[in-house]
């Protein structure tokens, strides 16, 4: 008897050995389940403002409201305004380029960062995320060790930080808590990212009201949903951990998780919706952060429905999100005319980095060269509108490189602070020279780091280096926009010029936070599904 339970008992050893082996990378799903259960849908109540506007009660102009809307992993070619478009051009996206057409299209926008979290940290804070130590995206060692093979750094995820603590510092001024000096009640709908620890949160740096998710993403519905269409690619180790990892739910402030009512995309926009509403009657601003068209893909099914005419299953996926993005803000939009606020509304729209070669779809960025995780022109290179009506004549553009830093600087402009004297501002005040008559240049470069993975922007000549192999990219972007021609035999002169610069910047950043995990081979010019047999090209990524 006793043999026969021992045979058991190994069999169930080994069992349990093969099934954690292959699935493994299920466990922070599974803790995330027992630490902070999702609830089932609340009610969200805003927090109403007066009665009363300060143009009824003063005589007195009023502040301008700010919204700023940051879609997730948008490909440059995902929208209609350039002439192309998901789907071949065939899924308009009317409500996104009115902004620019309504405003001022800046042709040469710039991300803060080749990935999601620096980005952003760009755009609330006005400085280079190097420049605070915010170089890596927050990850945990399981995500980065699934994801990163062979690249995985073993030695640096020993007494690695919770994933939790890896965020923007407290330290660190914000553009809510500055706009609290004018009055402006803050609110965060959608991706935060930033730090999810005490101190950290949303309402810990400036926002009055926040409904959303503390981490890099959120299921946008249950998975077994009659409404939403999925598509998985299993080619795809990002892919591979978000299903089981990412879970269909947000918070309100530092409440508990709960379940949304509806596709997280559709539940952002009509929240976004009743939150106008309710401050209608003083200054806000919002920070609009839809977690659309970043993985997983999930479309309504209503959207996907609507697009038959694309056969590929992923790009009509991905082309459904895309169309409820567009709904949303549209949604958006029209709250902002019905409540009298469209003129003296500020609108951004951005991107928080290039469309991403994971997802298998090879024209998200084009005519540009590179993926999200990679500094070339597809991970960079971003929509980048501003709508004011009161301020801004429509179909306005500017052609002089501007860049997520400058959010904070222009904004701050716009409502009457001074940028604050105790710490460097790298961003600058991009409608000042925007809409001057001259539209004279922002004489000043552009900078990115990713551990050993740099690049400098100045005067159109981009230079691209990794410390790891000593290869640079050279290229004058004013008659090569997409990168073909790398210049750096040809040009040593400017290429010893734009390294100098570079370091130059580089000096003046601090060590990261916290280490990178992953010194990962991106392809520049194929996903990572359609890799030839052969050579060609790539950059080193840490993470």
């Amino acid at each position: 008897m006793m043999k026969k339970v021992i045979i058991g008992l190994l069999g169930l050893v080994v069992v349990g050995s093969y099934l954690f082996s292959q699935y493994w990378y299920y466990l922070p799903g599974i803790i995330s389940d027992f630490v902070s259960p999702i609830g089932e849908n609340q009610s969200v109540t805003w927090a109403q403002g007066p009665s009363a506007s300060p143009s009824e009660v003063d005589d007195v102009d009023k502040l301008p409201n700010i919204i700023l809307i940051v879609v997730d992993d948008l490909g440059f070619n995902d929208i209609t305004y350039y002439g192309g478009g998901i789907g071949g051009g065939s899924v308009p996206t009317p409500q996104i380029d009115s902004i620019a057409k309504q405003g001022i299209h800046f042709t040469n926008g710039y991300t803060g960062n080749g990935t999601c979290a620096p980005s952003r940290a760009a755009l609330l804070t006005g400085r280079y995320p190097t420049r605070v130590g915010f170089e890596f995206t927050p990850a945990s060692p399981q995500f980065m060790k699934l994801v990163s093979g062979d690249s995985f750094k073993e030695e640096n995820a020993e007494n690695y930080p919770p994933s939790s603590s890896l965020g923007l510092p407290g330290s660190e001024l914000t553009l809510p808590e500055v706009l609290k000096e004018k009055g402006y009640h803050s609110l965060l709908l959608g991706k935060w990212h930033l730090g999810a620890d005490e101190g950290m949160t949303p309402n810990d740096q400036g926002f009055d009201e926040f409904l959303g998710f503390l981490g890099g993403g959120a299921m946008f519905m249950e998975e077994d949903d009659p409404k939403v269409v999925n598509s998985k690619q299993d080619f795809d180790p990002i892919d591979k951990y978000l299903w089981p990892n990412l879970k269909y739910g947000v918070r309100f402030n530092k409440g508990e998780r709960f379940k949304p009512d509806s596709h997280l995309t559709d539940y952002l926009s009509r929240e976004a919706v009743k939150a106008i509403e309710e401050n209608r009657n003083r200054p806000f601003f919002m920070y609009l952060a839809y977690n659309a068209p970043h993985t997983p893909l999930q479309s309504e099914k209503r959207d996907y429905d609507a697009l038959s005419h694309i056969e590929d299953h992923t790009e009509r996926t991905y082309a459904g999100m895309i169309r409820g993005l567009d709904r949303g803000i549209g949604q958006v939009l029209a709250s902002l005319e019905k409540n009298g606020l469209s003129d003296n509304t500020m609108v951004i729209f951005t991107s928080d980095n290039g469309g991403a070669g994971y997802v298998g779809l090879p024209d998200l960025n084009k005519p540009y060269r590179g993926w999200k995780m990679t500094l070339f022109e597809g991970g960079i290179h971003t929509p980048y509108f501003i709508k004011w009506p009161e301020k801004i004549a429509a179909g306005s553009q500017y052609d002089s490189p501007v860049a997520h830093i400058d959010i904070f600087s222009t904004v701050l402009a716009a409502v009457g602070i001074a940028l604050p004297d105790d710490r460097i501002t790298d961003g600058k005040d991009i409608l000042k020279v925007a809409l001057d008559p001259e539209q004279p240049s922002l004489d000043r470069p552009l900078f990115w780091r990713s551990g050993g993975y740099k690049v400098v922007q100045q005067d159109g000549w981009k230079l691209q280096l990794l410390e790891h192999n000593g290869k640079t990219w050279l290229f004058n972007l004013n008659d090569d926009p997409t990168e073909q021609r790398d210049l750096s035999a040809s040009n040593p002169e400017k290429l010893n010029e734009l390294r100098k610069m570079l370091y130059s910047i580089d000096d003046q950043m601090i060590k990261s936070m916290w280490p990178s995990l992953a010194e990962a081979q991106n392809p520049i010019d194929f996903t990572i599904d359609k890799i030839p047999d052969g050579e060609y090209e790539t950059v080193i990524w840490e993470n």
